[in-house]
């Protein structure tokens, strides 16, 4: 896990006295990202410039240092992440002259026998690189299958004063002189929508995010870039779905067991500490027992708890840690302590991020980075094995509340919203000793303000925006034209898939990418650790997207398969209970310790002299989240994030 940044041009940026300080200060922007060593490759002559800024995980000696330059000299790269299968790559290239043992090496190897296509197309792992092509004159920049890794590009400045700059963090790409902070007014609409700017937009003018699973192409004689996919994840879906696997339920899961193990050993090959993060939960668990059951030696996990029960893991991590025999370290976060990182956030996220488990997931992090410098994580089981209540939701219920007269779902939504959350809560307390468990949910006061606007949909695609919206954008941000998205406008080819299996392939095209794998990958090398997802192994997507719905979603819950392979490990009766999030109490501190801070962001008047967000319907909910009339915590949280950021752009 590292951090790239580079840039490539014909103008007065390309000598060497005047670049070298440059891409100095750009990969010093994100040292967090890789505080053990820096290196910079340039040329002249073609203007380009690559730097890097290392985290050692693998060859830790000289021999791993970036920019490498291949052996036959034609490329040069600077590389983000790991290639797990990259000693069964060496065997393919056996009479390479290696020099080290480092998974960088070996692409670069792959890219000079096969070329730099058919070498991605090889390789598992998580990745973000650029490469420079001295045959072609030619930048390359990748970005692995699921987006794990980050990577931003963009033509900043005119004519002789322009360049094409590229990195791992927007912080980076801030500290070239060409670089224009002009805020993307359309980009911060997406953000109102979803609290996160999805790919390929993002927060300046002229600035994108590298899409999952593209190679760009550019260079001084086509400047514009050209994009290609190398892989599909909705051809991969709708290839599942067609030719959905065949054999028994058991056959099923043993296969799934087969390739869960062995993405997870590939993924503990490390030259540093390797520990897990563990919240007690299907997806963590499972990595943790097919982690424990392949050491010698017990696996370092690591939770955090809150006082606060609704909010609190942690005694179900234990639990689950103590069965398993894992060497545990649990860190119970006074609320205090969860606040104090709220000053953190706009410059770990450098742009508007506004999932509140950001928090949680900073403080996990840097628990763990105390002992160990990689952690693997549950992410992604979820989107993969259909765990969402959302799913459950439209599986068990979609069908029959689509027949009922839309007169009475609105009437019935007007029920919900007449109580508050916290009020459903208290009422329907008492009643969940006697309740299934697919019915003890915890926050039940949220999940029926969201079933309020399932009532109002009138089909399956509206009831899926409306679930993963926030603010209607028109609404708030002044001068905005909301862009076109896989949600809005752009969606994908979906016509094989029932809903359940859209909603799905959704959430791992968007809210997987821009909203979970970016609060974990800043998060944690804001920590200067480096995070590994097991599950986004694309052979495990590919045989998730074969299984039959019937092997994901089964009596009211989801996640079939899954569990089934975690009851190998663990028993039963330590995993069975209501999904929880992994979350703070952000309602609660808005309307206490936090409502001063939140006052000063809100305040009408700088809202105004900033002329970006409207303040009448953000006062409206102020007003409101504040008498305990409703929990507007996400919609808030987004306006607060942003304000916040936004300061700290204008300081810094």
């Amino acid at each position: 896990m590292c951090g790239l940044v580079g840039f490539l041009t014909s103008g007065k940026w390309r000598a060497d006295e005047v670049a070298l300080p440059i891409l100095e200060q750009m990969a010093n922007a994100i040292i967090h990202r890789g505080p053990d060593a820096a290196g910079y490759w340039k040329d002249e002559n073609s203007g380009i410039a690559l730097g890097h800024r290392r985290l050692s995980i693998l060859e830790l000696s000289v021999a791993g240092a970036q920019p490498m330059q291949s052996v036959c000299g034609r490329y040069v790269v600077a590389f983000n992440g790991e290639i797990y299968n990259h000693l069964d790559l060496r065997h393919e290239l056996e009479n390479y002259q290696w020099r080290g043992h480092s998974d960088t090496e070996t692409l670069l190897a792959g890219f000079s026998s096969w070329g730099i296509a058919n070498t991605i197309e090889r390789c598992i792992g998580m990745f973000a690189f650029a490469v420079w092509d001295k045959a072609e004159q030619q930048l390359t920049l990748a970005r692995d299958r699921m987006g794990e890794k980050p990577l931003y590009y963009g033509w900043q400045g005119q004519g002789n004063d322009s360049a094409f700059l590229f990195g791992s963090d927007l912080a980076s790409l801030k500290k070239h002189p060409a670089f224009k902070a002009e805020i993307n007014r359309d980009a911060l609409s997406l953000y109102m929508r979803h609290n996160c700017i999805p790919a390929p937009y993002s927060i300046y003018q002229g600035i994108l995010k590298l899409p999952p699973a593209c190679l760009l192409t550019v260079s001084l004689r086509q400047r514009e870039p050209q994009i290609k996919p190398y892989w599909s994840l909705p051809h991969v879906a709708e290839r599942g779905v067609k030719n959905s696997f065949i054999g028994t339920d058991v056959d099923a899961v043993n296969q799934l067991e087969d390739l869960l193990k062995n993405a997870v050993s590939q993924q503990m090959l490390s030259d540093v500490p390797l520990g897990a993060f563990l919240s007690g939960g299907i997806d963590s668990s499972t990595i943790v027992a097919l982690m424990q059951m392949q050491s010698s030696r017990p696996i370092k996990t690591f939770t955090i708890g809150f006082d606060n029960a609704g909010y609190n893991e942690a005694e179900h991590a234990k639990a689950v840690a103590q069965y398993l025999g894992t060497d545990h370290t649990e860190l119970y976060v006074t609320p205090k302590q969860a606040m104090d990182v709220i000053p953190k956030l706009p410059a770990l996220y450098s742009e508007p991020f506004a999932d509140s488990s950001q928090i949680p997931t900073f403080l996990v992090s840097q628990l763990a980075r105390q002992q160990v410098t990689v952690s693997l994580s549950g992410d992604a089981g979820d989107e993969l094995f259909a765990g969402y209540n959302r799913y459950i939701q439209v599986h068990n219920q979609w069908n029959t509340l689509s027949r009922i007269p839309e007169v009475l779902r609105k009437l019935m939504a007007t029920s919900l919203y007449g109580l508050s959350p916290n009020s459903w809560n208290t009422l329907l307390k008492p009643l969940e000793p006697i309740l299934p468990t697919s019915l003890r949910l915890a926050n039940i006061g949220e999940k029926l303000h969201k079933a309020a606007g399932v009532l109002t949909s009138h089909n399956v695609d509206e009831l899926y925006l409306g679930l993963v919206s926030h603010w209607q954008p028109e609404s708030i941000v002044l001068g905005a034209q909301e862009p076109s998205t896989y949600l809005r406008g752009n969606s994908p080819h979906l016509g094989t898939l029932n809903s359940v299996q859209r909603m799905m392939l959704l959430d791992a095209m968007t809210y997987l990418p821009d909203d979970i794998l970016v609060k974990v990958d800043r998060a944690a090398m804001g920590t200067s650790l480096e995070t590994r997802t097991p599950f986004l192994d694309h052979r495990i997507v590919e045989f998730a997207w074969q299984l039959p719905q019937h092997l994901k979603l089964r009596d009211g819950m989801g996640k079939w398969a899954l569990r089934q392979v975690l009851y190998r490990y663990v028993p039963k009766d330590l995993i069975e209970r209501p999904k929880m999030g992994f979350g703070v109490p952000i309602d609660n501190w808005l309307r206490g310790p936090l409502r001063e801070w939140a006052e000063d962001l809100l305040d009408e008047t700088k809202l105004r002299q900033q002329g970006f967000l409207n303040p009448i319907p953000i006062h409206q909910r102020w007003a409101e989240h504040l008498s305990g009339k409703r929990n507007w915590q996400h919609h808030l949280w987004d306006v607060l994030m942003f304000q916040a950021w936004l300061e700290h752009q204008e300081k810094n």
